[in-house]
């Protein structure tokens, strides 16, 4: 057998059994079995990564598909992820490998040092740990950011931010920004997601906290959470807690998984939770999977300049100076270059 990668954030308990600390889900796993992610098991006392080195997909993507609008605006990530995820969204768009075992899918042999020289040889800016979910393979994900800032390469990290404060702590100095998914409120977590809202909204406060930048998604799924009201109050929760400068996407369901029986979301709906953001007072609120100018366009919130233009992902016009507005001077938020 090859070897495995010793996983970090673990308790050894009785009887060769381990409780993993990774994330809030605190498995207790028997020696011979896998925790609730499919990719951590127990060998005989001893936790290991299944997943290191391991990756199911390595892509070049443009930041902007992640999404990121305010981090790095027209470059390239590298995108990589490996199979499993913490929770399991009854809608997830990439059920086949976060749901999926390692051994049940395709998958390369690439070590942190190829990934990070992969990155070099074509000139990205940025390496995005995203498709899955990053917590699972948190060891390669940790080994592969490390190497990558010395190396002058920006990480970021697209999450479902269901992880332990501890862990989350240690990887902060290597991760430049981090889009999070906001899914809905706590009986959505619980009943859609097989998870707990509390955790995610404490990584996004610690995020903001030690200054990584963050940007939030809000996929809307009709009849699961696209009340109105409830949308008011993640956006007042985020006003309260961020302020008003952390750009948030509210981006379009399509029937997958286990929710094919759910009509796609209404463009219309979108447009209306966007406006109705930006009425409460966010200052950067967009729309995704839609057709919609401006819920892909930043505009300044000094004095309504349009600074940047995108269509499908891609840059069309940008107006920026070294991360201000041309018109007013202004400051605006982001991670420019």
């Amino acid at each position: 057998m090859e070897e495995l990668k010793e996983a970090l954030f673990y308790k050894v308990l009785k009887e060769n059994n381990v409780q993993c600390r990774l994330c809030p889900r605190f498995c207790v796993i028997k020696n011979g079995e896998r925790g609730s992610c499919g990719t951590r098991t127990n060998m005989n006392g001893k936790l290991y990564s299944l997943v290191y080195g391991k990756p199911c997909s390595i892509a070049m993507d443009p930041i902007e598909k992640k999404p990121f609008y305010h981090f790095l605006p027209g470059s390239k990530a590298l995108s990589i992820a490996t199979a499993g995820c913490n929770l399991h969204c009854a809608y997830c768009q990439n059920y086949q490998i976060s749901q999926g075992k390692i051994e049940d899918i395709p998958h390369l042999e690439a070590s942190p040092e190829q990934v990070v020289e992969q990155a070099k040889n074509a000139k990205i800016k940025s390496i995005s740990f995203t498709y899955t979910e990053p917590a699972v393979f948190y060891e390669y994900m940790l080994d592969i950011a490390k190497l990558a800032k010395k190396n002058k390469i920006k990480c970021n990290i697209v999450s479902n931010g269901f992880i332990n404060p501890a862990p989350l702590k240690k990887l902060i100095p290597y991760i430049k920004a981090a889009n999070i998914d906001l899914k809905g409120n706590a009986l959505f977590y619980e009943k859609v997601c097989d998870g707990k809202i509390e955790p995610v909204l404490e990584t996004i406060k610690l995020l903001h906290q030690k200054k990584v930048w963050l940007e939030l998604t809000n996929l809307i799924i009709p009849g699961y959470n696209d009340d109105i009201e409830e949308i008011k109050k993640t956006v007042t929760w985020i006003l309260e807690n961020l302020g008003k400068d952390v750009p948030l996407h509210f981006s379009a369901f399509y029937p997958c998984y286990k929710l094919t029986n759910v009509p796609p979301t209404q463009p219309e709906f979108l447009v209306k939770a966007r406006i109705i953001a930006k009425q409460q007072g966010l200052n950067f609120v967009y729309t995704g999977n839609i057709s919609d100018e401006e819920g892909s366009t930043t505009n300044c919130p000094f004095c309504n300049q349009v600074l940047i233009k995108r269509k499908n992902f891609f840059i069309v016009e940008n107006k920026m100076k070294r991360g201000s507005c041309p018109n007013c001077k202004n400051k605006i938020p982001g991670v420019w270059q």
